[in-house]
């Protein structure tokens, strides 16, 4: 069976963009060339892999079942050649690094410049999201390497490595209620008017054990899913929140919000670097973790 590469790039770019001609474009291909690599497929596999609905190639259960091992395999090719071409001794390759927001806005930018300096003629790509998608887009082999805030965690395909602790804190406006209050408990906080962070984020999950640690619940809330929003509605003076130490640093040196440690809170979180253990550890990327420790 002659399955190569590009007959599986055939298959991931019709999943993606659905027009032969969109295929072509892209692999800079023939219109009549992307339909004998389609036909030739159907025909070395003896079923039907596509099917034309109203000018749009859709893939059949068959196609969807290639079109699986087709993204691993075309992922696993690009890494190869990308590691392939870091021997030239770190002049040219790219990164791609999946972050969660708090180590994207108050980490990496420096880490981005200085290596950026050193090594002018390497690619960064940076894209953020929250940490389970991170973990998930690192299992899928579809970036290099990870930096996630979160609670400690276990994930068999992946390797973590602590770069520096990130707390959580409450904060509030000073002119909140328990900026006046020496001792402030979790009866107290949770009365208040609490501003919890979106579903998928490790600080609400961490905000939803420390709840069920304490046997508390709000009695009303409000939900946002952007860290600066939340901020902004803590400085406004009425709500309080739990977020990253490092991510409030500024608010708090510019008088505008207040922070003090979580009562009770017996959760650790940290900044990690994640990688994959199965990829090939390359010199490019043992390179870019010099400068994240």
């Amino acid at each position: 069976m002659n399955l190569n590469l590009l007959k599986l790039r055939i298959v991931e770019l019709l999943e993606k963009h659905k027009k032969i001609t969109s295929v072509a474009d892209i692999l800079e291909l023939k219109q009549p060339t992307v339909t004998f690599h389609m036909k030739n497929m159907e025909r070395d596999y003896g079923v039907k892999l596509f099917e034309a609905r109203m000018g749009r190639i859709i893939l059949t259960d068959a196609g969807y079942a290639l079109l699986h091992y087709a993204v691993k395999i075309n992922a696993l090719a690009a890494e190869a050649e990308r590691v392939v071409l870091e021997f030239d001794t770190l002049r040219r390759g790219s990164i791609r690094i999946g972050a969660s927001y708090v180590p994207a806005t108050y980490v990496l930018p420096a880490v981005l410049h200085r290596f950026g300096k050193e090594y002018p003629g390497i690619q960064m790509s940076l894209f953020v999201k929250t940490a389970p998608v991170v973990n998930d887009m690192l299992e899928r082999h579809e970036i290099d390497i990870g930096i996630i805030s979160t609670e400690p965690f276990a994930a068999p395909a992946l390797l973590a490595q602590a770069i520096c602790k990130d707390e959580l804190v409450l904060i509030y406006a000073p002119t909140h209620s328990i900026a006046f209050l020496e001792n402030v408990t979790p009866e107290l906080i949770t009365s208040a008017s609490f501003v919890l962070h979106g579903k998928e984020s490790s600080t609400r999950r961490m905000t939803d054990t420390w709840l069920e640690n304490h046997a508390q619940r709000l009695p009303s809330y409000l939900e946002l899913d952007s860290l600066e929003a939340i901020k902004q509605a803590v400085i406004l003076g009425t709500h309080v929140s739990f977020v990253s130490r490092m991510a409030v640093h500024s608010e708090v040196q510019r008088g505008l919000l207040q922070m003090r440690p979580i009562p009770g809170n017996l959760i650790d979180r940290y900044v990690y670097a994640v990688t994959n253990k199965e990829r090939h550890r390359s010199e490019l990327i043992n390179q870019f973790s010099n400068y994240l420790f």
